[in-house]
């Protein structure tokens, strides 16, 4: 680090590495966050998945998993308050019929999409890092190199020793751009595995639920001793849909 003090471009090459640096702490806050956030979603899930397949009927899991947390016990949420109805409404009749289906359908889409960007929020940070890190790093490189010969220049001396180690000291921006670009990559794709895997989970939920609303004649009645009352994400899920 004393090549980086004693030379001319300092300023400039130091405030590259401390961005750098600054970049990649982001990173690693954002993989501790990601890394707590999907498992907390991965247990809470299970959680749900156990209860709701434990039921007897549809009208039971809904009233057995109304308390439950979770990517999945949401799509569930908004599943179920768009084919709530009301007791005087438990003849099915074709229009009705359509209604509760297209709600339904549309109800479950939208939720899973609000789970999605629920887990891709702070991966687009992660990814412009492990993009654009490198040429952050070739920037102070180069702006370095430069700075260095105008200093030889000036000096009128281009000896190897002069010119070896301003030189040297502008390659650590580059390599400190590198060193932070691979783990942010590494961590976008980690991450953006597990993104795919738990919506393909959703997607299949969401299809098991469909089905089993296909069979009530996407109809689900509350009976009045319910406590149920759809959460303030899956009412917005309804309210779209609608």
């Amino acid at each position: 680090m004393n090549l980086l003090v004693d030379s001319p471009f300092q300023s400039v090459e130091h405030a590259v590495i401390w961005l750098l640096i600054g970049f990649s702490v982001v990173t690693w806050g954002l993989a501790l966050i990601k890394t707590i956030q999907f498992n907390r979603l991965k247990r809470q899930d299970r959680r749900f998945l156990k209860t709701f397949w434990s039921a007897t009927s549809l009208d039971s899991a809904a009233e057995q998993v109304q308390d439950s947390a979770g990517a999945a016990a949401q799509v569930a949420q908004a599943g179920f308050a768009a084919i709530q109805v009301g007791e005087s409404s438990q003849q099915p009749d074709l229009a009705h019929t359509i209604n509760h289906q297209d709600r339904l359908e549309r109800a479950l889409r939208q939720q899973i999409q609000r789970e999605r960007r629920s887990l891709e929020s702070g991966l687009a940070v992660v990814a412009s890092i492990g993009s654009t890190s490198p040429f952050i790093g070739l920037f102070g490189t180069v702006w370095g190199i430069m700075e260095a010969l105008k200093g030889i220049s000036a000096a009128g001396n281009a000896s190897l020793e002069t010119v070896a180690g301003p030189i040297g000291a502008a390659l650590v921006a580059t390599g400190v751009g590198i060193a932070v670009a691979v783990p942010a990559v590494l961590v976008y794709n980690y991450f953006l595995r597990r993104l795919k895997l738990t919506a393909a989970d959703l997607d299949d939920f969401a299809h098991d639920f469909y089905s089993l609303a296909q069979k009530s004649h996407f109809k689900l009645i509350l009976h009045p001793g319910s406590k149920r009352a759809p959460s303030q994400g899956t009412a917005q899920a309804v309210k779209e849909a609608i």
